[in-house]
């Protein structure tokens, strides 16, 4: 914990590999997060290499080095949510052949087709709550709902996907 507060503290003054570093440490996470939001691999690239350009850009910024993580996870969710609504904009609709490759093949692919039955609004939920670590409460802040809102979306969410499952 303190190494990385030190990172925090070095990447704040400009050190280049001291922002690798902790870029290094939390890639694959927001990587993950981006992947199951997006269920597109290369949109996932595309905005997890925008928040990392932000992020080194705005790192100046961030007053609490023990907040890094939920810092940048918060600029990724709006990196997301700027996407999804290019989604929802497009009038194309891409055939389901074009979907995201597997990140890894260990992955259980039957949980990822039922993870992408779930609305845009139910992956990002679950996906700041189990990918990023937000509580009900700072997921509502981001999407402007009440946390027992998110809470019962979420909740409905998991029972969806364990329906699914269960077909």
């Amino acid at each position: 914990m303190e190494e990385k507060r030190d990172f925090v503290q070095r990447a704040r003054k400009g050190d280049k590999e001291a922002f690798g570093a902790l870029y290094e440490d939390i890639y694959a996470d927001l990587f993950r997060f981006a992947l199951y939001t997006l269920k597109n691999r290369q949109d996932a690239e595309d905005v997890v290499s925008d928040t990392v350009i932000s992020a080194y850009q705005q790192i100046g910024n961030l007053r609490d080095a023990d907040a890094f993580k939920g810092w940048i996870f918060r600029i990724l969710s709006n990196q997301c949510k700027r996407r999804l609504k290019e989604y929802l904009d497009k009038t194309v609709v891409l055939p389901d052949d074009l979907a995201a490759d597997s990140l890894d093949m260990a992955e259980d692919s039957h949980v990822r087709q039922v993870f992408a039955k779930l609305s845009d609004e139910e992956r990002f939920i679950i996906s700041m709550h189990l990918f990023a670590g937000y509580n009900s409460r700072e997921i509502g802040k981001i999407l402007h709902m009440n946390d027992n809102t998110v809470r019962s979306k979420e909740s409905r969410a998991l029972k969806k996907m364990e329906q699914f499952l269960a077909e």
